[in-house]
């Protein structure tokens, strides 16, 4: 059984960049969990933020169970004003060591959306500080990701060095993305990224459907 970690900006993110890997891996055995940098409170006009904090979470609920995953940890940071701060980069240091993933996915260091690009830069630097013998303030027990992965979300990887055939598992992504209804009510991104997925199938030669990643570190 592998350990597998992934950082999501807000709740659909993680649906729509790995979902069907996060489907695979449940398959698989391994454990899986999940952390929202933020709760998505910006993501609708119809709803109070309060509100929509509650809604998007419990949608995040229900979509990560429907892949097999009920391990999840909301930061709850602003949408729209994710900082790269000490307290955030503790937390994810302290959450890497508790959980020991052999594997981390997290938005590829090219989105264009401010919250994505700084969840990676986050969850890269976490990964670094949680392997060395630093900030006792987050666990004792250093921990290093030997696999790290950049997902899809907003903006498509220019370069792919990782692909997934998620042929098997493209119906429960998108009935998982589909749980999100305060959100795909607005905008179809579960019609966009069944498209983007069976784009890189057909263009990589790899499936039906397949979810393209950024290699950001690899096991030797």
């Amino acid at each position: 059984m592998e350990k597998i970690l992934v950082f999501a900006p807000h709740p659909d993110d993680d649906i729509i960049g790995c979902g069907g890997s996060i489907a695979k891996h449940i398959q698989q055995g391994n454990q899986v969990s999940i952390v929202y940098l933020t709760s998505g409170e910006a993501g609708s006009l119809q709803y109070s933020s309060e509100k929509l904090i509650q809604i998007r979470e419990e949608e995040a609920r229900r979509a990560a169970g429907s892949l097999g995953v009920t391990d999840l940890t909301c930061f709850r940071n602003p949408d729209g004003y994710l900082e790269y701060n000490k307290e955030n980069l503790n937390r994810i240091v302290a959450i890497i060591r508790s959980k020991k993933p052999t594997l981390v996915y997290m938005p590829h260091n090219h989105d264009s959306v401010p919250d994505h690009l700084v969840t990676h830069q986050l969850a890269l630097e976490g990964c670094r500080r949680a392997a060395g013998p630093w900030f006792q303030e987050c666990g004792v027990s250093p921990w290093a990701v030997t696999n790290i992965l950049g997902y899809e979300i907003w903006t498509p990887l220019q370069t792919v060095a990782h692909c997934e055939d998620i042929s098997d598992f493209m119906d429960i992504k998108v009935r998982a993305l589909q749980m999100h209804k305060s959100q795909i009510e607005h905008i179809r991104y579960d019609e966009a990224v069944q498209g983007l997925n069976r784009y890189r199938g057909i263009m990589t030669g790899k499936g039906n459907y397949c979810e393209c990643f950024q290699l950001i570190q690899a096991q030797i």
